[in-house]
């Protein structure tokens, strides 16, 4: 009888027991995810090694070979100063790649932390917090990013501290639902019963649990941060000149089309896509294998 016991408490009180149909990475992620998440370590080993593959200085100048094509110098030409589009383009991915991961790793955590305080506190404190989670929401992306760089100028940190603060919100309700269905299983209810304290289930069983959920949302939001980075470097309002950066060899590159020279601009919109479509995928593979293969 005691033994029986003791194996009922410990199967009301394990997280989740592992799922005999997951498999290899591969296996989980299928073709198209491991093509992805490929392409994603290609172009983030190709940053990180930057100034080593890179042909030339990102920001070197020279007027003489100016707006050339391809060639065996310059693989994919030079700009309208005569710099090397595919070092710029290594380069460029520093400020665009590394911005939005920063923007979605501080949203991740600050909407992850007020998702699981609000839904394990419930009442007044949950509906005052959904609410102004709903404003927040309500409001575009690029309009904080506007609000934020109106306050501290343009730059990259005003641009990620506003697109920081719009999905936040995006976050935390996510969290928030997972986290509301997972706190009614019965290993909650038991490890309460303990003497467990919220704080110590919340962080030690509820955040594990819904790691797979956050993770997964996280690499879909990055695609979107990523436009949004671009999109306010294109305006000028981001990463300044003569920084190398997607968004703003867009903006340069139109000029230069103009001219009868769009490879640069070609370059970065192409480079842009693939990197978000990359994320997409990945995030919809991640997102599967939560829904099915739990």
């Amino acid at each position: 009888m005691t033994s029986r016991t003791g194996s009922l408490n410990t199967g009301i009180l394990s997280t989740r027991m592992p799922n005999p149909r997951r498999g290899t990475l591969r296996r989980r992620l299928g073709t198209s995810g491991t093509v992805a998440l490929g392409v994603l370590l290609v172009i983030l080993i190709a940053t990180a090694a930057a100034p080593i593959i890179a042909p030339t200085p990102a920001n070197r100048p020279d007027l003489l070979a100016a707006l050339q094509g391809p060639s065996i110098q310059h693989w994919l030409g030079t700009d309208a100063l005569g710099r090397d589009v595919l070092s710029r383009i290594i380069y460029g991915a520093r400020p665009t790649v590394l911005g939005a991961t920063l923007v979605i790793a501080l949203s991740t955590v600050l909407g992850t932390a007020i998702a699981l305080a609000v839904s394990w506190i419930g009442g007044a404190v949950d509906s005052v917090v959904l609410r102004v989670l709903d404003v927040l929401f309500s409001i575009p992306s690029i309009v904080l990013a506007l609000t934020a760089v109106a306050i501290l100028g343009p730059g990259l940190p005003a641009v990620v501290i506003g697109l920081t603060v719009a999905n936040t919100p995006y976050v935390a309700r996510i969290v928030r639902s997972a986290a509301i269905r997972e706190r009614q299983l019965p290993y909650v209810s038991a490890l309460w019963v303990q003497g467990k304290s919220g704080f110590a289930i919340a962080t030690r069983h509820l955040l594990p649990n819904l790691a797979p959920i956050v993770v997964a949302q996280s690499v879909s939001a990055l695609g979107f941060a990523v436009i949004d980075l671009a999109s306010l470097s294109f305006l000028g309002l981001g990463v300044q000149p003569p920084t190398a950066d997607w968004g703003l060899m867009v903006q340069d590159g139109l000029a230069s089309a103009l001219r009868g020279h769009p490879t640069e601009a070609i370059v970065a919109s192409v480079a842009i896509m693939i990197f978000v479509g990359a994320v997409t995928v990945l995030g919809d593979r991640l997102t599967e294998e939560n829904r099915y293969g739990r």
